[in-house]
């Protein structure tokens, strides 16, 4: 049995800083090369924010575009719920940060940090309050500047990341037949020491130490992660569709979490789905963790790869371990 939700997406947009670096741009960076980052990472360029420019100002840019998309004044919107592991300070939230930029001054919200997975999360909760009658418009963000907490001695993961922000607006389902059907989200924890910021919180506050070590960086055992992501996405999307009475040929579109091409293409082989079902544009934008959901949402859309009625899934795998998939009916 599901765990149906009486919410459904029914808006999304996305937002990029308009700086593009190349895998070109990168070789005068650091060690590496185009070619070695396309064959191992399927990326070709990602965008860069400025400095000064934080997730609330993504995010903010995000959720204006898509307010202005669905002719919603920002007064309507009741809950504003944002993903990040970037947020532009430890507080106040960025999700306070982002009400104030949009004018939404009706809304309450929160940050939520569920790293790659961030997004998914922060879907079920918004979706929950609109599904329980309590809230009529969610706005539900993805945000990341990866960029401020990339370390260029470490060729292997800085090559990897790029910034962007997406944002989907959630309201009440009007028929049985859209909407969120169901989700399953788990953590293991055992796994946080190979993908995760040693330092700046409150086990180890910043310090001279911590800065000289290049603690306030990712670090990431790639070979674990990339184990662990596979397994785990494959496993999570058999779980959900199974128990939802579908299998892998219902799917209209699978939109994983852009982390790496050969992630992607490995959970895509387990699934048994080919590529017209398969939404990918890790090649434009590199892994904007908490964006890469709504980022492919928008692509999908403007590439007419969704339709009202689809059955559609979000998987993905972040740093925790956290995982989460959501199984959808497309509303519009």
């Amino acid at each position: 049995m599901g765990r149906r939700i009486a919410a459904k997406i029914t808006g999304v947009a996305g937002y990029v800083p308009p700086r593009v670096v190349t895998n070109f741009d990168l070789e005068k960076m650091v060690d590496t090369n185009d070619q070695w980052i396309r064959t191992r990472t399927g990326i070709r360029e990602r965008h860069y924010a400025d400095p000064g420019v934080g997730s609330s100002h993504l995010g903010a840019e995000a959720a204006r575009k898509l307010l202005a998309a669905k002719g919603v004044p920002s007064e309507q919107i009741d809950l504003i719920v944002v993903a990040t592991v970037t947020p532009d300070m430890l507080f106040p939230a960025t999700a306070c940060l982002v009400q104030d930029r949009i004018g939404a001054k009706n809304a309450w919200g929160f940050d939520l940090s569920a790293a790659c997975s961030g997004f998914a999360y922060a879907l079920t909760v918004g979706a929950q309050f609109v599904g329980a009658g309590t809230h009529k418009k969610a706005l539900v963000i993805g945000s990341d500047v990866m960029t401020s907490i990339l370390d260029y001695q470490d060729r292997a993961t800085c090559v990897l990341f790029g910034d962007g922000a997406g944002a989907v607006l959630v309201e009440p389902v009007t028929s049985d037949n859209e909407g969120i059907l169901d989700f399953a989200h788990d953590v293991d924890g055992s796994g946080g020491c190979n993908l995760y910021m040693p330092a700046g919180g409150s086990l180890k506050p910043a310090s001279l130490e911590t800065v000289e070590k290049r603690m306030h960086y990712v670090h990431q055992e790639g070979a674990q992660v990339f184990k662990y992501a596979v397994r785990r996405m494959s496993e999570l999307a058999v779980q959900i569709l199974e128990r939802n009475g579908f299998t892998s040929r219902d799917l209209a579109l699978v939109v994983p979490h852009q982390a790496n091409l050969r992630i992607i293409h490995a959970m895509q082989e387990r699934l048994g789905v080919d590529d017209s079902k398969i939404i990918i544009n890790i090649d434009r934008f590199g892994n904007t963790t908490a964006a890469t959901i709504p980022l492919a949402l928008m692509d999908a859309l403007e590439q007419g790869r969704l339709h009202k009625g689809d059955l559609v899934l979000v998987i993905t795998v972040g740093a925790g371990y956290t995982t989460g998939a959501i199984l959808m009916r497309w509303a519009y």
